[in-house]
Protein backbone atom coordinates (compact mmCIF):
# COMPACT_ATOMS: atom_id res chain seq x y z
CA UNK A 1 0.00 0.00 0.00
CA UNK A 2 1.21 3.51 -0.80
CA UNK A 3 0.60 6.43 1.53
CA UNK A 4 1.09 10.19 1.49
CA UNK A 5 2.17 12.01 4.65
CA UNK A 6 1.80 15.80 4.81
CA UNK A 7 3.11 17.83 7.74
CA UNK A 8 3.16 21.55 8.52
CA UNK A 9 4.54 22.99 11.77
CA UNK A 10 6.98 25.44 13.29
CA UNK A 11 10.48 24.75 12.07
CA UNK A 12 12.96 23.00 14.35
CA UNK A 13 16.36 21.42 13.89
CA UNK A 14 16.23 17.73 13.10
CA UNK A 15 12.61 17.50 11.96
CA UNK A 16 13.40 15.62 8.75
CA UNK A 17 15.57 13.17 10.66
CA UNK A 18 12.95 12.60 13.36
CA UNK A 19 10.15 12.00 10.87
CA UNK A 20 12.25 9.77 8.63
CA UNK A 21 13.49 7.81 11.63
CA UNK A 22 9.95 6.99 12.75
CA UNK A 23 9.13 5.76 9.25
CA UNK A 24 12.34 3.71 9.18
CA UNK A 25 11.70 2.15 12.58
CA UNK A 26 8.19 1.18 11.49
CA UNK A 27 9.61 -0.57 8.43
CA UNK A 28 8.27 1.72 5.72
CA UNK A 29 10.00 2.45 2.42
CA UNK A 30 10.20 6.18 1.65
CA UNK A 31 9.77 6.60 -2.10
CA UNK A 32 9.79 10.40 -2.33
CA UNK A 33 10.30 13.27 0.06
CA UNK A 34 9.91 17.02 -0.39
CA UNK A 35 10.34 19.74 2.21
CA UNK A 36 10.36 23.52 2.43
CA UNK A 37 10.94 26.07 5.18
CA UNK A 38 9.34 29.51 5.01
CA UNK A 39 12.16 31.41 6.71
CA UNK A 40 10.04 34.53 7.26
CA UNK A 41 7.42 32.61 9.21
CA UNK A 42 9.76 29.91 10.54
CA UNK A 43 7.28 27.38 9.18
CA UNK A 44 8.09 23.87 7.95
CA UNK A 45 6.32 21.93 5.18
CA UNK A 46 6.97 18.29 4.30
CA UNK A 47 5.36 15.81 1.90
CA UNK A 48 6.43 12.17 1.95
CA UNK A 49 5.33 9.22 -0.16
CA UNK A 50 5.99 5.85 1.42
CA UNK A 51 4.86 2.23 1.09
CA UNK A 52 4.22 -0.55 3.54
CA UNK A 53 1.56 -2.03 5.80
CA UNK A 54 0.37 1.00 7.77
CA UNK A 55 -1.90 1.33 10.79
CA UNK A 56 -2.79 4.94 10.16
CA UNK A 57 -3.88 6.10 13.62
CA UNK A 58 -0.95 4.40 15.37
CA UNK A 59 1.56 5.98 13.01
CA UNK A 60 -0.07 9.40 13.32
CA UNK A 61 0.20 9.22 17.11
CA UNK A 62 3.87 8.27 16.96
CA UNK A 63 4.63 11.12 14.59
CA UNK A 64 2.59 13.61 16.59
CA UNK A 65 4.68 12.78 19.67
CA UNK A 66 7.92 13.87 18.01
CA UNK A 67 6.53 16.99 16.30
CA UNK A 68 6.04 20.54 17.64
CA UNK A 69 2.74 21.22 19.39
CA UNK A 70 1.37 23.27 16.49
CA UNK A 71 1.93 20.48 13.96
CA UNK A 72 -0.81 19.63 11.49
CA UNK A 73 -0.51 16.13 10.10
CA UNK A 74 -2.38 14.41 7.28
CA UNK A 75 -1.82 10.74 6.48
CA UNK A 76 -3.84 9.00 3.80
CA UNK A 77 -3.73 6.30 1.19
CA UNK A 78 -2.52 7.42 -2.21
CA UNK A 79 -5.77 7.21 -4.15
CA UNK A 80 -7.84 8.49 -7.04
CA UNK A 81 -9.82 11.60 -6.11
CA UNK A 82 -13.57 11.74 -6.65
CA UNK A 83 -14.90 15.02 -8.01
CA UNK A 84 -18.15 16.75 -8.87
CA UNK A 85 -18.01 19.42 -11.59
CA UNK A 86 -20.20 22.54 -11.62
CA UNK A 87 -20.85 24.26 -14.96
CA UNK A 88 -22.92 26.98 -16.61
CA UNK A 89 -22.82 27.30 -20.44
CA UNK A 90 -19.21 27.11 -21.64
CA UNK A 91 -18.04 23.65 -22.63
CA UNK A 92 -14.28 23.91 -23.13
CA UNK A 93 -13.10 23.14 -19.59
CA UNK A 94 -15.76 20.49 -19.01
CA UNK A 95 -14.97 18.80 -22.34
CA UNK A 96 -11.28 18.65 -21.49
CA UNK A 97 -11.94 17.14 -18.06
CA UNK A 98 -14.43 14.58 -19.37
CA UNK A 99 -11.94 13.37 -21.98
CA UNK A 100 -9.14 13.15 -19.41
CA UNK A 101 -11.51 11.24 -17.14
CA UNK A 102 -12.55 8.87 -19.92
CA UNK A 103 -8.95 7.94 -20.72
CA UNK A 104 -7.63 7.98 -17.12
CA UNK A 105 -5.19 10.77 -17.89
CA UNK A 106 -5.39 12.28 -14.42
CA UNK A 107 -5.70 11.01 -10.87
CA UNK A 108 -9.45 11.64 -10.65
CA UNK A 109 -12.90 10.21 -11.20
CA UNK A 110 -15.81 12.42 -12.26
CA UNK A 111 -18.87 11.37 -10.28
CA UNK A 112 -21.33 13.86 -11.75
CA UNK A 113 -21.82 17.26 -13.35
CA UNK A 114 -24.22 19.88 -12.00
CA UNK A 115 -25.31 22.76 -14.21
CA UNK A 116 -27.55 25.79 -13.86
CA UNK A 117 -28.40 25.40 -17.57
CA UNK A 118 -29.11 22.21 -19.53
CA UNK A 119 -26.82 23.11 -22.44
CA UNK A 120 -24.06 20.71 -21.37
CA UNK A 121 -26.30 17.79 -20.43
CA UNK A 122 -25.95 15.89 -23.73
CA UNK A 123 -22.18 16.36 -23.74
CA UNK A 124 -21.89 15.04 -20.20
CA UNK A 125 -24.10 12.03 -20.78
CA UNK A 126 -22.09 11.01 -23.85
CA UNK A 127 -19.39 10.12 -21.34
CA UNK A 128 -21.87 8.20 -19.15
CA UNK A 129 -21.58 10.78 -16.39
CA UNK A 130 -24.79 11.83 -14.56
CA UNK A 131 -25.94 15.41 -15.15
CA UNK A 132 -28.08 17.33 -12.66
CA UNK A 133 -29.93 20.43 -13.83
CA UNK A 134 -30.49 23.03 -11.10
CA UNK A 135 -32.00 26.20 -12.61
CA UNK A 136 -31.14 29.46 -10.90
CA UNK A 137 -33.97 31.60 -12.23
CA UNK A 138 -36.58 33.03 -9.86
CA UNK A 139 -34.88 31.77 -6.70
CA UNK A 140 -32.27 33.30 -4.43
CA UNK A 141 -28.58 32.38 -4.51
CA UNK A 142 -29.04 30.71 -1.15
CA UNK A 143 -31.94 28.55 -2.37
CA UNK A 144 -30.09 27.63 -5.55
CA UNK A 145 -26.98 26.55 -3.75
CA UNK A 146 -28.95 24.70 -1.12
CA UNK A 147 -30.40 22.60 -3.95
CA UNK A 148 -26.87 21.94 -5.20
CA UNK A 149 -25.73 21.01 -1.70
CA UNK A 150 -28.60 18.52 -1.45
CA UNK A 151 -27.42 16.81 -4.65
CA UNK A 152 -23.83 16.78 -3.39
CA UNK A 153 -24.96 14.85 -0.32
CA UNK A 154 -25.57 11.87 -2.61
CA UNK A 155 -21.90 11.70 -3.62
CA UNK A 156 -18.76 10.76 -1.72
CA UNK A 157 -16.48 13.34 -3.31
CA UNK A 158 -13.11 14.86 -2.47
CA UNK A 159 -13.34 18.10 -4.47
CA UNK A 160 -15.79 20.35 -6.30
CA UNK A 161 -14.45 21.78 -9.57
CA UNK A 162 -15.94 24.97 -10.98
CA UNK A 163 -15.42 24.48 -14.72
CA UNK A 164 -16.66 27.92 -15.78
CA UNK A 165 -19.50 27.94 -13.25
CA UNK A 166 -20.54 31.56 -13.56
CA UNK A 167 -22.31 31.95 -10.24
CA UNK A 168 -20.96 33.62 -7.10
CA UNK A 169 -21.01 31.14 -4.25
CA UNK A 170 -22.53 32.08 -0.91
CA UNK A 171 -20.35 32.27 2.22
CA UNK A 172 -22.35 29.37 3.68
CA UNK A 173 -21.62 27.13 0.69
CA UNK A 174 -17.92 28.02 0.69
CA UNK A 175 -17.67 27.39 4.43
CA UNK A 176 -19.41 24.02 4.13
CA UNK A 177 -16.84 22.87 1.57
CA UNK A 178 -13.81 24.80 2.79
CA UNK A 179 -10.65 24.15 0.76
CA UNK A 180 -12.57 21.66 -1.38
CA UNK A 181 -13.70 24.02 -4.18
CA UNK A 182 -11.35 24.77 -7.09
CA UNK A 183 -12.07 27.46 -9.67
CA UNK A 184 -10.67 28.49 -13.04
CA UNK A 185 -10.57 32.25 -13.49
CA UNK A 186 -10.35 33.76 -16.96
CA UNK A 187 -7.46 36.13 -16.32
CA UNK A 188 -4.06 36.32 -14.70
CA UNK A 189 -5.10 37.27 -11.16
CA UNK A 190 -5.06 39.74 -9.52
CA UNK A 191 -5.57 41.60 -12.82
CA UNK A 192 -8.99 41.95 -14.45
CA UNK A 193 -11.18 40.61 -11.69
CA UNK A 194 -14.88 40.18 -12.44
CA UNK A 195 -16.82 40.17 -15.71
CA UNK A 196 -15.56 40.60 -19.29
CA UNK A 197 -11.85 40.11 -18.54
CA UNK A 198 -10.87 39.84 -22.21
CA UNK A 199 -12.69 43.07 -23.03
CA UNK A 200 -10.83 44.69 -20.14
CA UNK A 201 -7.56 43.23 -21.38
CA UNK A 202 -8.15 44.40 -24.95
CA UNK A 203 -9.00 47.91 -23.81
CA UNK A 204 -5.76 48.02 -21.82
CA UNK A 205 -3.74 46.86 -24.81
CA UNK A 206 -2.16 43.96 -22.95
CA UNK A 207 0.68 41.98 -24.51
CA UNK A 208 -0.22 38.75 -22.78
CA UNK A 209 -3.32 37.09 -21.38
CA UNK A 210 -3.51 34.34 -18.83
CA UNK A 211 -5.65 32.23 -16.55
CA UNK A 212 -5.56 31.36 -12.88
CA UNK A 213 -6.79 28.35 -10.95
CA UNK A 214 -7.36 28.88 -7.25
CA UNK A 215 -9.18 27.61 -4.20
CA UNK A 216 -12.45 29.41 -3.57
CA UNK A 217 -12.88 31.67 -0.55
CA UNK A 218 -15.43 34.29 0.46
CA UNK A 219 -13.32 36.94 -1.29
CA UNK A 220 -14.26 36.83 -4.97
CA UNK A 221 -11.38 35.53 -7.12
CA UNK A 222 -8.87 36.06 -4.30
CA UNK A 223 -8.43 32.55 -2.89
CA UNK A 224 -5.05 30.76 -2.68
CA UNK A 225 -3.57 30.42 -6.17
CA UNK A 226 -2.68 26.94 -7.39
CA UNK A 227 -1.51 27.43 -10.97
CA UNK A 228 -1.21 30.23 -13.55
CA UNK A 229 -0.05 30.53 -17.14
CA UNK A 230 0.00 33.07 -19.95
CA UNK A 231 0.14 33.35 -23.73
CA UNK A 232 1.44 36.33 -25.70
CA UNK A 233 -0.92 38.48 -27.78
CA UNK A 234 -0.62 41.64 -29.83
CA UNK A 235 -2.52 44.71 -31.01
CA UNK A 236 -4.01 42.97 -34.06
CA UNK A 237 -6.21 40.73 -31.93
CA UNK A 238 -9.61 41.92 -30.78
CA UNK A 239 -11.53 40.94 -27.66
CA UNK A 240 -13.13 37.97 -29.42
CA UNK A 241 -9.71 36.69 -30.51
CA UNK A 242 -8.43 37.04 -26.96
CA UNK A 243 -11.40 35.13 -25.59
CA UNK A 244 -10.77 32.28 -28.04
CA UNK A 245 -7.11 32.10 -27.10
CA UNK A 246 -8.07 32.42 -23.46
CA UNK A 247 -10.13 29.24 -23.59
CA UNK A 248 -7.04 27.26 -24.50
CA UNK A 249 -5.00 28.61 -21.61
CA UNK A 250 -7.95 28.15 -19.24
CA UNK A 251 -8.15 24.44 -20.07
CA UNK A 252 -4.43 23.98 -19.55
CA UNK A 253 -4.30 25.91 -16.29
CA UNK A 254 -7.26 24.09 -14.75
CA UNK A 255 -5.87 20.69 -15.72
CA UNK A 256 -2.41 21.47 -14.34
CA UNK A 257 -3.87 22.78 -11.09
CA UNK A 258 -6.01 19.69 -10.64
CA UNK A 259 -3.05 17.38 -11.25
CA UNK A 260 -1.22 19.07 -8.38
CA UNK A 261 -4.18 19.01 -6.00
CA UNK A 262 -5.27 15.47 -6.81
CA UNK A 263 -1.75 14.22 -6.13
CA UNK A 264 -1.72 15.95 -2.72
CA UNK A 265 1.10 18.29 -3.71
CA UNK A 266 -0.58 21.53 -2.62
CA UNK A 267 -0.43 22.97 0.91
CA UNK A 268 -2.68 25.92 1.75
CA UNK A 269 -0.79 28.46 3.85
CA UNK A 270 -3.24 31.22 4.81
CA UNK A 271 -4.00 32.87 1.44
CA UNK A 272 -1.02 31.34 -0.37
CA UNK A 273 0.00 27.87 -1.43
CA UNK A 274 3.17 25.84 -1.08
CA UNK A 275 3.44 23.37 -3.96
CA UNK A 276 5.80 20.45 -4.45
CA UNK A 277 5.84 19.87 -8.21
Amino acid sequence: MKYILRITCSDQKGLIYKISNVLFEEGFNVERNDEFVDAEKNHFFMRTEFSGDCKVEELKNKLQNILPEDAKLELSLKKVKNVVILVTKEHHCLSDLLIRNEFNEMNFNVLSVIGNYELLKDLTQKFNVPFHYVPAENISREEHQQKIAEILENYDFDYIVLAKFMRILTPEFVKKFKHKIINIHHSFLPAFIGANPYKQAHERGVKMIGATSHFVTDDLDEGPIIYQDIIKVNHSQNAKDLAKLGKEVEKKVLAEALKLVFNDKVFIDENKTVIFE
